[in-house]
């Protein structure tokens, strides 16, 4: 052999074996260094539960005694949208489940990452359960026992348990529930089922024990909870009088998180009933980040430190980069009974919106396995609190899976939009063809044959072009007319507000544009507005005052009390603010259940555009209100809602805007967001986008154009770094195009462009940012 052969098949593994460690010391270094990150971005409340593990205080101590790290987030495939319960290896090989093979093996891996993201690791069930009659007695008919159960080493583990027998021979279903719901179970007892209520909630919790008395599992609070149940349905098996064909677990709060659990890893609980669990309950992670009124992973984790796995933390701010969501913890369920219910208006923990994205998800898996009918959802109004009302349709739910009763029942949706059912409504359709290819850069200033504009002229004509493309993403908006000027404002409120957290200011007085002197389409509006010691309007040197129109982000509350900080430092720079439910949120979901019933050709966002214009309207009928000093504002949501709108509106004096879009045109090549689909198929904001889905290069019209028609006009975009639903490169670059038009049109310092070294969030760092902003802009004469 060549001796030359010989050394490179001698160095050759050696060379590989170099490269393998250098690759692994890179990407160890990098996933280091994300960990700082995280760190220095993670919430730090005022207060906190108590520990995280049995093993650790602090989410710190976690990280410190098992030295774990981030994934490699750059590794792990993209999956902006739900996870499909029925597809295999999802993001990488996309393999239909087809057989049930496929969907054992699939049961098999939601388990596996449940324990390992969200639940942690628990023990087997114990072969040595014994039980012991503490109390008992009859009332009414009623046999009522207060019973122990210990197992595991030496008998040391307890649950208690207070069990509700009617009377009869049975067999009965049974109703389990945890022991702050002991009055769920009287319905229960009543409607003919045994009651039972075991101690695992924070009321009386036997269950915390178990994490000394097992220390070699990292289970979390929520799932010994879960355990704890599986040790009661363990009992209910020795009783011949338990029909366990018809065992039901329900909960509310956390308690609807830990029931969820325990149906997932035990199927003989053949039905459970999960209400208002938020996120970690009927919330898909993907759904609880800041854009969205609910509590994020960071959030939850800062506060109830011990209810999730310390691992799932490394996930917020990547939510997209979960292999699995709470979809997949509750295919495990199926084809067990399934009940969702939350209500639509609760604060941080009754996202509609995100309850049927998981529902419209499962039904699916319960097709799949011929179960549709045992998946069910139900939607109340109100608060967090639930009353006997709700309990009593729970038992008719459970009344109908067990075959027991007939009683009618409805999965009614209030966000019931889909993309296909809307092609089917509108009966539109778009031929690619007329759309030609576009360039992602370097358009703007250019005529259609791709020749320089020659002067400010011919700016504005294609000004006026861009805003025709605009007006057709937005859909066809119905003829309508005026609302009458507003001659007063009001104290009344829509009802519906009572049982909503509005914003509430120290330095200012809120009254109501309302009926029967409405804004828009009769819609209610709040202005708050800066006072004196003595109740007196606050007003410029010019006997006005300047405002700003602030849109609320994808809340299913509409303007809520996150805004009080926001709100009353406006006030504090003597700006009032004009603030308004969106449709489909707040007081308004009811009114966006059939938009596209109603108006097949418009859009959700054309809407929200045609309101906000109406909201310019009602201000300039407003004697001390500054006609050349209203501003939009928002984030989110609303920052989308307020580019659209200033760039159809001259009379918007500037905007500000926080994480308020990415551009469409490099979606299909960006896997980490949902691009034009997040306004065509997810929210159905705008559903004719969804005709170039795959086919982005051919928009008539993208952010870059529709930001650059507020030239010359102040804007103040805020853009942070690590972003999940922005492409950061793309949004940069196109801030580079708008500011081409700025310069061209000689105002370049109108235009304020910060990317924070932030997660996507509205921080009050940025809050300040913008209150600062529009301060100095209300000061200087508007630019026409």
């Amino acid at each position: 052999m060549p001796r030359i052969l010989k050394y490179i098949l001698y160095t050759l593994p050696i060379f590989y074996l170099n490269t393998s460690r250098i690759l692994a010391q890179t990407e160890t270094a990098k996933r280091q260094a994300y960990l700082k990150e995280i760190i220095r971005l993670q919430e730090q409340p005022s207060s906190s539960d108590p520990f995280v593990s049995h093993h650790d205080k602090t989410w710190l101590d976690w990280v410190k005694r098992t030295g774990e790290l981030p994934p490699n987030f750059e590794a792990l495939p993209s999956i902006p949208f739900l996870p499909n319960p029925l597809v295999l290896d999802e993001g990488r090989k996309n393999i239909p489940v087809k057989t049930p093979a496929q969907w054992q093996e699939q049961r098999e891996y939601f388990k596996k990452q449940v324990k390992h993201l969200f639940s942690g690791t628990f023990p087997a069930s114990p072969e040595n359960l014994k039980a012991k009659v503490l109390a008992e007695k009859v009332e009414n008919g009623v046999k009522v026992q207060m019973i122990e159960l210990s197992f595991g080493a030496n008998n040391g583990a307890k649950l208690t348990l207070e069990l509700f027998t009617p009377p009869g021979n049975g067999p009965f279903p049974v109703f389990i529930t945890q022991w702050n719901h002991r009055g769920w179970a009287q319905i229960a007892v009543r409607r003919g089922y045994m009651g039972l209520v075991y101690a695992g909630a924070d009321a009386k919790d036997d269950t915390r024990e178990y994490l000394a008395l097992y220390p070699d599992y990292d289970w979390t609070t929520l799932m010994t909870r879960a355990w704890g149940a599986h040790r009661a349905v363990d009992y209910l098996y020795t009783l011949n009088r338990v029909d366990k064909s018809k065992i039901a677990i329900t909960g509310h709060s956390r308690n609807g998180k830990q029931s969820l659990l325990a149906a997932a890893f035990d199927n003989r609980i053949t039905a459970v009933i999960t209400s208002s669990g938020g996120t970690g309950g009927e919330f898909p992670y993907r759904y609880t980040d800041e854009p969205h009124n609910n509590e994020s992973i960071d959030y939850l984790a800062s506060r109830r430190t011990h209810w999730l796995h310390p691992r799932l933390r490394f996930y917020a701010g990547q939510e997209h980069k979960l292999p699995i969501d709470q979809n997949s913890l509750m295919a495990l369920i199926a084809p067990n009974a399934l009940l969702l219910s939350s209500s639509i208006r609760e604060g941080g923990g009754g996202d509609p919106w995100a309850i049927e994205q998981m529902f419209n998800s499962l039904a699916p898996v319960y097709k799949f396995l011929d179960a549709p009918q045992k998946l069910g959802i139900r939607l109340r109004d109100g608060e967090h609190g639930v009353s006997e009302r709700d309990i009593e349709a729970y038992v008719d739910w459970l009344d109908i899976q067990f075959k027991r009763k007939n009683i009618p029942w409805e999965n009614k949706l209030v966000y019931n939009y889909a993309f296909d059912k809307w092609k089917t409504l509108s009966n539109e359709t778009v031929a690619l063809s007329d759309y030609p290819v576009k360039a992602a850069t370097n358009t703007i200033l250019k005529n259609d044959k791709g020749g320089k504009l020659k002067n400010v002229n011919d700016w504005y004509g294609k000004k006026a072009a861009i805003q025709e493309q605009i007006r057709w993403v937005l859909g066809k908006e119905p003829a309508g007319i005026s609302a009458s000027p507003i001659k007063e404002l009001s104290s009344r409120e829509d009802y519906v507000s009572s049982y909503i957290s509005r914003p509430q200011v120290k330095n200012g007085k809120k009254e109501n544009i309302a009926p029967y002197n409405a804004l828009g389409d009769y819609l209610y509006g709040s202005l708050y507005y800066p006072i004196n010691a003595n109740g007196e309007k606050i007003k410029k040197a010019n006997g006005k005052i300047p405002v700003v129109i602030f849109t609320h982000k994808f809340s299913n509350t509409g303007y809520d009390s996150y805004l009080n900080s926001l709100f009353n430092d406006l006030l504090a720079k003597g700006m009032a603010v004009l603030a308004m439910d969106m449709i489909g949120y707040g007081a308004r979901i009811e009114e966006g259940t059939y938009f596209y019933e109603r108006y097949p050709n418009w859009s959700k966002l054309g809407k929200m555009v045609t309101d906000t214009r109406a909201a310019i309207d009602a201000l300039e009928s407003l004697d001390f209100i500054d006609k050349d000093k209203i501003y939009l504002a928002g984030y989110a949501l609303g920052g989308t809602v307020s580019l659209f709108t200033a760039a159809l509106d001259n009379r918007i004096a500037g905007t500000a805007v926080s994480c308020a879009f990415t551009p469409w045109r490099d979606a299909s090549a960006n896997k980490d967001n949902s691009g034009v689909m997040a306004y065509s198929h997810l929210y159905g904001l705008s559903p004719r986008l969804g005709f170039f889905a795959g086919n982005e290069n051919r928009l008539p019209v993208d952010y870059p154009e529709i930001i650059s028609v507020l030239a010359p006009r102040p804007l103040l975009v805020i853009a942070p770094k690590l972003d999940r639903h922005a492409n950061a490169g793309k949004v940069n670059q196109s801030i580079k195009e708008v500011a081409s038009v700025y310069a061209y049109l000689n105002a370049a310092k109108n235009l304020e462009f910060k990317t924070p070294d932030e997660f996507n969030g509205f921080s009050a760092a940025q809050q300040k940012e913008m209150v600062n902003w529009l301060d100095k802009a209300s000061t200087q004469e508007k630019n026409k």
